[in-house]
């Protein structure tokens, strides 16, 4: 197999085809738990707010004392007392036939009552009485004690991905901890002679290794435990040996760099003796020279060297791969915006483009400016606030076109 490329959908496929999801499952204080993937799903061990609750601040009343009411004729009705935010309903007497009791938001309704009356419908007209100027149905401006979870109802779903919100509405029902799947761990390895870390000089002909960084940090975000192997000149011995530690201690390995073709390019051929080369090329412009293969169950990921193209691809075939790794279901993992394109971007039919571009607010309209770089330019990295997305079938991008910014 030698650059028979795959569009991106088919390299995904193949990728869960012969991925299973990990097993290993952790126990997670729920507080400590955003981003984590459910191992299990999650149901509420109770009714919420598991007591009938004010919505607005007024009064409880039993609905039926307040039929009729209106501006001219406004129902008068007994003080019977004030609800106290934080008490529960047994603490107050029974409302009896033509008694009110005032209730802030958030308040339990007293027994008896089966309804709130806004305070905006309603006046004093002295220490024990109130007027009552708009009739309300049973329930109005009330939540039942279930209305917002039911015992024994799903919260969320195995292979949920935990937001910040999330953390909320399971602590609010008391689950202080949780099943999250184990986080996936990746090993990358950076190859080629002419790198060196950054925090050496580079002598002419060397460039740093910025790539091992950028997909950390990408992996990072993602929930993934990355590890990094250090820089291998190109040495087919060394890269097989250093190649078989990182999978012996990890879920996933990339290496980044040396998979374009080439005489000295030794990803191809180490993948080849790890394992199998499922997928050689890929039909996307950048990141066209990726490798997938795969060894006893574990994927390997040839990213390509230039800095844009393996941050992509980083970004559209190996977080896909994590997320099948942690069962996690699919859904858009980053903010979209609406946007005008600045200038005409051609394309070649038959390839997927990603293209970087800055948003530009100009006479109250977005606009997504392009940028028209090389994918070895480390500036159009940190100069780029997301990506449009050329179809394969298109042969490009018209100026004034509305196109959806995936927000990096």
């Amino acid at each position: 197999m030698f650059f028979q490329t795959k569009s991106l959908k088919e390299a995904i496929a193949i990728a869960r085809e012969h991925i299973r999801p990990l097993e290993e499952a952790d126990v997670v204080p729920t507080a400590e738990a955003r981003g984590r993937v459910l191992a299990t799903a999650v149901h509420s061990p109770i009714d919420l707010p598991g007591f009938s609750r004010a919505t607005m601040d007024g009064y409880a009343v039993r609905a039926q004392d307040t039929f009729g009411a209106s501006e001219g004729a406004p129902r008068k009705l007994r003080m019977a007392g004030e609800v106290k935010i934080g008490q529960p309903p047994d603490l107050y007497p029974p409302l009896a036939p033509g008694e009110a009791m005032a209730i802030p938001t958030g308040g339990a309704l007293p027994p008896g009552a089966d309804a709130v009356v806004m305070v905006e419908d309603t006046e004093r007209s002295g220490p024990e009485e109130v007027l009552v100027f708009s009739p309300v149905a049973p329930g109005t401006n009330v939540m039942a004690p279930d209305e917002d979870l039911r015992a024994g109802q799903e919260i969320f779903e195995k292979g949920h991905r935990l937001r910040p919100q999330d953390i909320g509405a399971l602590l609010g029902v008391g689950i202080t901890e949780v099943q999250a799947v184990r986080r996936v761990r990746v090993g990358i390895i950076s190859t080629g002679e002419e790198l060196v870390p950054p925090e050496e000089e580079p002598r002419p002909g060397q460039i740093r290794d910025i790539n091992s960084y950028t997909i950390r940090a990408q992996l990072e975000e993602a929930g993934a435990v990355p590890k990094l192997y250090g820089i291998i000149p190109d040495d087919e011995e060394t890269l097989l040996e250093r190649s078989r530690v990182a999978l012996a201690e990890n879920d996933l390995v990339l290496l980044s760099g040396g998979s374009s073709v080439g005489t000295r390019d030794l990803t191809l051929t180490v993948l080849s003796e790890l394992g199998e080369v499922l997928v050689h090329g890929l039909q996307i412009k950048p990141g066209k020279p990726t490798i997938l293969g795969i060894s006893e169950g574990k994927p390997i990921v040839g990213l390509p060297g230039n800095p844009v193209s393996a941050m992509v691809v980083c970004d559209k075939l190996v977080i896909p791969i994590l997320q099948r790794l942690q069962g996690e279901k699919e859904r858009p993992r980053r903010p979209i915006a609406l946007a005008e394109m600045a200038r005409h971007v051609p394309s070649a039919k038959g390839r997927l483009d990603f293209v970087r571009v800055r948003l530009i607010r100009r006479d109250g309209r977005l606009l997504a400016e392009p940028i028209l770089a090389q994918s070895g330019a480390i500036s159009s990295l940190a100069e780029a606030d997301g990506l449009v997305t050329i179809p394969a079938e298109s042969e490009g991008l018209e100026k004034g076109k509305q196109v959806a910014v995936e927000i990096w």
